[in-house]
């Protein structure tokens, strides 16, 4: 598979889609294939990068550190900007932040990995694995990144992820179903990105399994947690088994609130997390930790 089977989406995704590819003649360029392969031996023999833990797993089920009374397990992410919302924090510490979300009850960690508009780097991903890489019961790491290669797959194995997303709108099915292959023959598990139901039949006849729903419209860039709603509502009924996440514009427990009622097993927050200056206690909001179900948030 090359590049070129990535869709043209008329949205922004085809900028930063055109950016990764310069950047991905780049890293082929300072790592090829054998390089990658050679760091993901390397790694089975390093304590912080040995064992793979199951994305799915975290997600669904928690971990031992998740808050007592958490209504909603939390994928907490690591970005400094967007083009939506311009910067963040330039100067924040993956492996630091990482930390934090760990300590907080994170079922896992996303890294955004992509430079030109997210400021992200994939030494991000491998300071979050390694700061948290020695606690066996330490958070998935998810590698969010604009993916159409198996390059990409493979170089987010060997810098320590478990999981890394697929963007439904971004790919042919043909690739998708391709790359779902790939990334699980990587001892990873793809979060399959869908933005309304269409997209969802798409990822579920592509063999998804866990699917995120971004309530952001990358057209419009307008916020709406009703996609959530309807993408959930069909899951529902077709009654399919899948591992469901809400993605973008959750900043509050009341936000947490509707896609938990929605049918939502996680959220992936960024945002509402990094600038919040108090992880913790956003975290345990999101989560919903002493909210009772069906109390006004």
């Amino acid at each position: 598979m090359t590049s070129e089977r990535a869709r043209t989406t008329g949205t922004v995704l085809d900028r930063i889609v055109a950016d990764r590819r310069v950047r991905l003649v780049e890293d082929r360029a300072t790592r090829d294939e054998a390089a990658l392969r050679a760091r993901i031996e390397a790694n089975a023999l390093d304590p912080a990068f040995a064992t793979q833990v199951s994305f799915a797993e975290r997600i669904r089920n928690g971990r031992h550190a998740t808050p007592e009374g958490a209504q909603l397990r939390l994928i907490a992410e690591i970005k400094r900007a967007s083009p939506s919302k311009g910067l963040f924090d330039a100067n924040l510490d993956a492996g630091k932040q990482a930390l934090a979300y760990a300590a907080a009850g994170a079922a896992a960690i996303s890294v955004l990995t992509e430079p030109d508009h997210f400021k992200g780097t994939i030494a991000d991903l491998e300071a979050a694995r390694r700061a948290v890489g020695l606690d066996p019961d330490r958070p998935a790491i998810l590698r969010k990144e604009f993916v159409f290669d198996p390059y990409q797959v493979l170089e987010a194995r060997a810098f320590g992820a478990d999981a890394i997303l697929l963007i439904t709108m971004l790919l042919e099915p043909a690739a998708l179903t391709e790359l779902i292959g790939v990334v699980r023959s990587y001892e990873m598990e793809p979060l399959v990105e869908v933005h309304d139901e269409d997209e969802l039949r798409v990822a579920l006849d592509c063999g998804a399994r866990v699917i995120g729903v971004n309530n952001r419209d990358l057209r419009t860039f307008v916020e709406d947690l009703g996609v959530t709603e309807r993408v959930a509502a069909l899951v529902r009924s077709l009654g399919v088994d899948i591992t469901l996440v809400a993605e973008s514009s959750i900043k509050t427990a009341a936000d947490a609130r509707r896609m938990a009622e929605a049918g939502a097993h996680a959220l992936l927050v960024g945002e509402a997390l990094v600038l919040s200056g108090d992880v913790t206690a956003k975290a345990r909001e999101l989560m919903l930790v002493g909210v009772e179900e069906g109390a006004a948030p």
